[in-house]
């Protein structure tokens, strides 16, 4: 995993690279002293893990990573201070490590990082073949794009559900959004994408796709009804 320490203290940052440098699954590209070096770095590069301390001058690590969009990669927060731990773990990061940091957190962190790196989606697309390829821990699945009952998302990833399955996959919605085939799926509402072909029925503001309910909120009702051609 290419990793990238951003830490205004050079004793932390020092601390962070020793440990770095013992573990053969990480590779370090490089370090930076504050957030905006960092969020250029991350949006030019290719940056799995970041390990990123919150108090920094300019901007913090919790505003930094409000700030990547779909450019973020997985965090590993770091600090001197227990109070933001609550709030970092809201944006849905991977841990938070307390300073000093020790090894064996470290490494249980590092872990965590490692097991979720091995779900990440690979590919997701060749629209006119009507398939996508997702990673599903250490083995990389073809799911026919027809058999796809839904999509939902749940933090920094996207379930798909297919029949008497689900995949999860670290990615956004809107990221996966794009590479799916527009003629069959349709978003119905901030955390859903729906195969149309798989609809049942529409009740009010719920739809039922084999047995499970899918929310459909206001701001997608119309662009369903004109695709769902309503008679």
């Amino acid at each position: 995993m290419n990793c990238l320490i951003v830490d205004d203290n050079k004793i932390a940052l020092a601390a962070l690279k020793q440990m770095i440098s013992m573990d053969s699954s990480l590779t370090l590209i490089k370090e930076c002293e504050n957030a905006i070096d960092a969020c250029r770095e991350v949006i030019e590069g290719q940056i799995d893990l970041l390990f990123l301390d919150i108090e920094m001058p300019g901007m913090t690590g919790i505003e930094l990573v409000r700030n990547l969009g779909d450019k973020r990669p997985m965090i590993i927060f770091t600090s001197g201070r227990t109070d933001y731990a609550a709030e970092a773990f809201d944006l849905n990061v991977v841990d938070f490590l307390t300073k000093p940091i020790i090894p064996v957190r470290f490494m249980q962190s590092v872990k965590k990082a490692r097991d979720l790196y091995k779900t990440k989606s690979i590919s997701i697309g060749h629209k006119e073949d009507e398939f996508v390829f997702i990673r599903d821990s250490n083995v990389v699945r073809r799911l026919k794009a027809a058999d796809i009952l839904y999509l939902e998302a749940m933090g920094d990833y996207v379930k798909i559900y297919v029949p008497d399955q689900v995949y999860s996959i670290h990615s956004s919605l809107k990221s996966v959004e794009q590479k799916l085939t527009q003629s069959m799926f349709l978003r119905v509402h901030r955390s859903f994408i729906v195969n149309v072909n798989k609809i049942d029925t529409l009740e009010g503001g719920t739809l039922i796709i084999n047995k499970s309910l899918v929310p459909v909120s206001d701001a997608y009702r119309s662009a369903l009804n004109k695709r769902m051609q309503i008679l």
